[in-house]
């Protein structure tokens, strides 16, 4: 599906789920493979055949022209260019389409190989450290046991232990009788009774004869033993190194079949019928020890999830890999002549590359060794491609010569800088701006200082609008030109605009619904926001160094929402306690006491005495007293003693 087509709306759905893809759903998607590392001719510059950013798989670089040329502009729209293949459209398409890569051997993904806890080594019942051993081809694993060659090879090792043992006694029996013959034959020699050393000679021969029969049996039965014991304790998913490997299949290479990296664990995985795992599970529960129970719930769960969505557990190992749109992974031209391209382009060249490597490798029938590297590589150069961080000690750094570690597809994903919490969480507003806040204790609770700047930038479609009314101005265009010019008629309108108007101010991290809140905006010179010492506590903000993001409420209801509601002297009382949270503190506190702190009059000296206010402010503003000097004013018809 084109998500570019007119009729596709954003509410066309309800929701996104994410799930494990099919080979055939992987190839579904794709418009073509890509075969070739190669991403854009140096001497042409436009792209390479069959290479990440093959026209052919991924559209046209230019809307409504094919690569070659043949066919340009909108008529020939939909048309699939016979010459270079390449379907005359628009060059949005290439932030939709996808291609992908033939593997030439399976790959294990690295999310349900290393992830916590690993769902590859919960259906095969195997520890994530074994199954790496395996993937990564430093052990075996047995795929499949032949009951009936087991079987019938005990029984040929019984028959064989019997028959030998038979011979032992045989020839264990035929030397003693040869040691009796001589013995016999040596008394007739001598034609009387041998002396007490010769026959003890010979005793002593027959002796040994016995005990190396016994030894022999011994031995025998021993070597048996451990062939058996070797024979039946082979299973399916047994872990075996190397070297027990080529023990085993040289002995037994009839009886069982093992197998290395992710083949083995692709082959597994396909054997198991989840149906038959759930029923066995579901019995098990019942029957473990309570050490067990939490493993086998956790594999139940994971068989369950499976089959309730229809999903096979060999999808977890990728026989076909997507390769992303060219246009999220964008290679651009910079001044000097070169390009900058993204991280990805190199991770998916290093797969490229390593997989037509194997190809060739396995064209030629190469040593099975050396096939077997180049699989391990291929299986690292994927797992780099998909999560660059996972493998500690393995990851893959820019040949720039800086050791800086690549960004995978993963790490476009996760994290403070990742796609979710970057792009879609944390987007660019219009209307708004952030500054450094500083204190204005001229200010009314309700009020903010802005800087004119700013505000004028906030509010520009407004004056915009004011100019083009009174005539001032007769288009946008010539607006804007008026504005720049710094005009004083901008300022009066800006003035006008922002007498009634309300803006919200917010301070991070929001952590409750004081975090935002609306004041009138006051305009002042300068870059910083001003605000009011008591709204502090609300936005927990203190002045060295804090931003604050201003907002303009543009639509009837956000106006009235921030003006009735949202308002600072509205906001009076924490909503969680009730208690009231602009209380003055600090500075407030200290400046309040040191105004009403009288000072002592000297001796027989009369407090001065004011017939108004007014007057004791002119007194004040003349010089002829301090703020702590005790003065009498007559106050609505009576006299009141206080500070200045």
């Amino acid at each position: 599906m084109s998500f570019f087509n007119t009729t596709t709306q954003v509410s066309d759905f309800q929701a996104i789920r994410l799930r494990l893809a099919s080979p055939e759903v992987i190839r579904d998607w794709s418009h073509g493979e890509v075969v070739r590392p190669e991403t854009i001719n140096y001497r042409t510059q436009k792209p390479e055949k069959d290479g990440l950013f093959c026209e052919r798989i991924f559209g046209p670089s230019k809307d409504w022209e094919c690569y070659c040329g043949k066919y340009k502009r909108i008529r020939y729209k939909g048309i699939v260019c016979d010459k270079c293949g390449v379907e005359v459209t628009r060059a949005i398409v290439r932030r939709e389409r996808m291609g992908h890569i033939e593997l030439a051997a399976p790959v294990t993904h690295i999310w349900f190989l290393r992830g916590v806890p690993s769902k590859i080594g919960l259906l095969l019942n195997l520890s994530t450290q074994a199954l790496e051993k395996v993937v990564y081809f430093a052990n075996y694993i047995v795929t499949e046991v032949n009951g009936e060659l087991r079987e019938q090879t005990l029984a040929q090792i019984d028959s064989e232990l019997d028959q030998k043992m038979k011979q032992i006694r045989n020839e264990s029996a035929q030397r003693i009788s040869e040691i009796k013959q001589r013995r016999e034959k040596a008394r007739q020699d001598k034609g009387a009774e041998l002396s007490a050393t010769q026959e003890k000679e010979f005793e002593k021969e027959m002796v040994n004869a016995v005990v190396m029969r016994d030894e022999k049996l011994r031995d025998l039965d021993d070597a048996g033993d451990i062939a058996k014991k070797e024979l039946k304790s082979l299973e399916p998913l047994q872990i075996l190194s190397e070297s027990q490997y080529y023990d085993l299949s040289m002995k037994y290479g009839h009886v069982f079949e093992a197998s290395i990296g992710a083949e083995a664990i692709h082959l597994l995985l396909t054997k198991i019928d989840l149906e038959a795992l759930q029923k066995e599970l579901t019995e098990e529960l019942d029957t473990t020890s309570k050490n067990q129970k939490h493993r086998v719930r956790r594999r139940l769960k994971l068989t369950k999830n499976l089959l309730k969505n229809g999903l096979r557990p060999d999808w977890m190992v990728l026989t076909a890999l997507p390769v992303i749109p060219p246009d999220l992974r964008p290679m651009v031209q910079l001044d000097g002549g070169r390009f900058a391209a993204s991280d990805l382009n190199d991770l998916y060249r290093r797969v490229i590359n390593r997989n037509n490597r194997l190809k060739r490798l396995k064209e030629l029938n190469a040593p099975e060794v050396i096939q077997r590297n180049e699989k391990r590589m291929l299986q690292e150069a994927v797992d780099a491609l998909i999560d660059n961080g996972a493998r500690h000690g393995k990851t893959v750094t820019a040949a720039t010569g800086q050791k800086r570690q690549l960004k995978s597809l993963a790490d476009m994903l996760k994290g403070k800088q990742g796609r979710f919490r970057q792009n879609l969480l944390g987007k660019r507003v219009d209307y708004s701006g952030r500054s450094v806040i500083v204190v204005g204790p001229h200010l009314k609770l309700h009020q903010c200082g802005l800087p004119k700047r700013m505000a004028l930038e906030l509010f520009k479609s407004f004056v915009i609008a004011k100019l083009i009314e009174r005539e001032l101005v007769f288009n946008v265009r010539s607006a804007n030109r008026f504005i720049e010019s710094n005009r004083p008629e901008v300022w009066d309108i800006l003035e006008e605009v922002t007498k009634n108007a309300h803006v919200l101010l917010n301070r991070a991290p929001t952590l409750h619904r004081l975090g935002i809140q609306a004041f009138q905006p006051l305009l002042i010179e300068g870059k910083a926001i001003q605000v009011h010492p008591l709204v502090c506590p609300a936005f927990n903000a203190d002045f060295d160094g804090d931003q604050m993001a201003v907002h303009v409420p543009l639509s009837a209801e956000a106006k009235q929402e921030a003006r009735d509601l949202m308002l600072a002297t509205h906001n009076l009382l924490k909503p969680a306690t009730g208690e009231p949270i602009v209380t003055p503190s600090q500075d407030i506190v200290l400046g309040a006491y040191y105004l009403t702190f009288p000072k002592e009059l000297p001796e027989g000296t009369r407090p001065l005495s004011f017939a108004s206010v007014e007057e004791a402010v002119f007194a004040y503003q003349a010089g002829r007293m301090h703020l702590q000097t005790v003065v009498s004013v007559l106050m609505n018809g009576a006299v009141v003693r206080t500070t200045a």
